[in-house]
């Protein structure tokens, strides 16, 4: 298992003196540019106030893959996910796919994660290119694919869509919704993650 580094504390961040009740791991699944998961790691651990720990790479989930619509099915990775034996001492998991993901409902999904669980997964396939077609910088890819991270795992810890646009519990249907999504949670938000947090 590979320590995340610690940016933000290189940041001159404060952390929480005690020792939080929850680790996060986050799980690179496919092809995944070293600097995702790392930034990734650097914002659950600065704007959560949870530590990460990146792990070793794996292969995407081959019985998740639809033929039909040449999608990831992010309900049946999930699933399987779950049914794994998670590294000891990480309560909460992240999934960061270089895969598309779907759910019946919608065409595609940026995220996926089970109110309450403890998998999430983020899909880095549509990051790269806005909805107009043109293509992003790095730094949007990167803000993009945290906000992701940092939405999932409010759903882990059972906090629901929020209805303050700015909220970065707001329900995003696409990367122009997610742009314009803060990367802060709402005072209420706020206040119910950390006791969520804390209850362990």
């Amino acid at each position: 298992m590979n320590r995340s580094p610690r940016m933000a504390a290189k940041a001159g961040l404060q952390t929480e003196a005690a020792s939080p009740p929850h680790r996060i791991g986050i799980l690179p699944m496919g092809e995944i540019p070293s600097l995702i998961p790392q930034v990734m790691a650097a914002h659950i651990e600065s704007y959560l106030r949870l530590p990460a720990d990146i792990l070793p790479s794996e292969g995407l989930p081959e019985n998740a893959f639809d033929p039909h619509r040449l999608q990831y099915d992010a309900g049946k990775t999930v699933t399987a996910l779950e049914r794994r034996t998670g590294p000891e001492g990480l309560s909460k998991m992240v999934a960061v796919l270089s895969c598309d993901l779907f759910v019946p409902i919608f065409s595609f999904v940026l995220g996926e994660a089970r109110q309450g669980g403890s998998w999430a997964l983020v899909s880095l396939y549509r990051m790269g290119k806005n909805e107009d077609g043109s293509l992003p910088p790095e730094s949007d890819i990167l803000e993009r694919t945290a906000k992701v991270a940092l939405h999932e795992i409010g759903h882990l810890f059972d906090l629901v869509h929020c209805d303050d646009e700015r909220c970065l519990m707001h329900f995003s249907g696409g990367l122009d919704d997610l742009d314009r999504t803060s990367m802060q949670f709402c005072r209420y938000c706020r206040q119910f993650f950390k006791e969520a947090v804390a209850e362990g």
